[in-house]
């Protein structure tokens, strides 16, 4: 497994997967309002983007597209990158290790994040008891919660014992 890649959690639980097909819908509409042109290098991007299951930073998606399309420059994934995320169909996450990462945005597969500090792996976890105080302390404040992440930092059960160990 890589550092980044993100785990469900071992409650057996299966984590709601984002609507694809809904967010390249959402993606066109965004871009014929904008009167963006989907170009050939745009389309690669996209598609590989869609066909990643990590949260995935410029550099790796880059290395992703360059093996279907050499020709694919840095700056038009950049670009691409935040068409996407301006759109609102991507998300973009600093989980404070200097890197960027993108991931679909859909708020009906809403997920949380556990973030190893030691080896980069990125649990996503759901908790419906957390996502109902939540919205229980919006209420009670009168404040319309419109996104919220939800980011916890620490060390994951596989670095803990590799540490152990090495005791």
């Amino acid at each position: 497994m890589k550092s980044g890649e993100a785990h469900s959690p071992h409650s057996g639980k299966k984590l709601k997967a984002p609507d694809a097909d809904r967010l390249r819908a959402d993606l066109e509409a965004y871009m014929t309002r904008r009167g963006l042109r989907s170009t050939e290098q745009r389309r690669v991007i996209i598609d590989t983007f869609f066909g990643s299951a990590e949260h995935i930073t410029i550099d790796t998606l880059l290395r992703e597209v360059r093996a279907v399309d050499a020709r694919v420059g840095y700056a038009t994934v950049y670009r691409t990158m935040k068409l996407l995320t301006e759109s609102g169909v991507v998300q973009e996450h600093k989980f404070g290790d200097g890197f960027t990462r993108y991931e679909l945005s859909d708020d009906d597969a809403h997920h949380d994040h556990l973030i190893c500090l030691e080896c980069g792996k990125i649990t996503e976890f759901e908790e419906p008891a957390i996502e109902d105080l939540q919205q229980r302390i919006a209420k009670r404040h009168g404040f319309q919660v419109r996104a919220h992440k939800h980011e916890m930092y620490g060390v994951c059960a596989e670095c803990q014992a590799k540490s152990r160990a090495r005791r």
